[in-house]
């Protein structure tokens, strides 16, 4: 049986870069049906052109938490949630515009996976379980100065990715941290990351491989790899641990 066969999944930032190679990939693992979440419905239609009717539409904006609701409203079928959705900035830590952008990018970037994951959480339990998957960056472990705001809300964002693998567990919902380096997207090519980037395939493959093995770091391309061998030990002590560590 392939892996998602009979399954439904919902993809945020659907139509282009990540978001498209895994509504890809999840549709050749026999999903069901994905819901290809975005901005704004039309830019799904060269998706719905592409793979047919198995993939639906769906109105989602992370900075409107209506619209997460609205979605969540419709998807009531849905066993994984994927939030590949994100922005990112250009912008040092002394720029004039670096608390403008830290807090645009908080919002997306960090409110806009809680406003998800509170959503789709009940669902996700009343179906079973299924999985939470959140892409964060290699950024969320290494600060780069040009990068400072996207670095600062992507390290937020592992954060609240962690707190989740904990609180959904008990409902038994698989959770997913995706850790990608330079990936040939649009948001890679403007923030000066597309020479020598990954094909955005492989993060879905490692994603996918991430869920049916019940992993939870995913480091995906050559470069995340090369932070991966620097940062195991410690994530595989201390994040992913089964006792926790006591806080005093």
């Amino acid at each position: 049986m392939s892996q998602f066969q009979n399954q439904v999944l919902l993809v945020t930032g659907a139509n282009r870069g990540i978001g498209k190679a895994i509504v890809a990939g999840a549709l050749q693992r026999g999903a069901q049906k994905v819901y290809a979440a975005v901005r704004r419905l039309s830019t799904a239609d060269a998706l719905v052109a592409e793979f047919g009717a198995r993939v639906v539409p769906i109105h989602l904006d992370l900075q409107d938490p209506s619209s997460i609701v609205e979605a969540a409203k419709i998807a009531q079928d849905v066993h994984h949630v994927i939030n590949n959705a994100g922005v990112a900035n250009l912008t040092r830590a002394l720029s004039q515009e670096a608390v403008a952008s830290l807090e645009y990018e908080v919002n997306v970037n960090v409110s806009g996976l809680i406003r998800v994951a509170q959503a789709f959480a009940p669902i996700l339990k009343a179906n079973g379980g299924g999985s939470f998957s959140q892409l964060n960056s290699v950024v969320s472990v290494k600060t780069f100065a040009e990068v400072a705001t996207y670095s600062a809300s992507k390290a937020a964002s592992y954060a609240i990715t962690q707190a989740l693998k904990e609180d959904l567990a008990a409902q038994g919902t698989h959770v997913v941290s995706v850790h990608p380096g330079p990936i040939k997207t649009d948001m890679a090519v403007d923030a000066g990351f597309g020479e020598g980037a990954a094909d955005p395939s492989l993060v879905a493959d490692q994603l996918f491989e991430a869920i049916r093995n019940h992993s939870f770091h995913v480091f995906p391309d050559p470069v995340a790899q090369q932070f991966w061998q620097g940062y195991q030990g410690y994530a595989e002590a201390v994040i992913e641990a089964r006792q926790p560590i006591p806080v005093h």
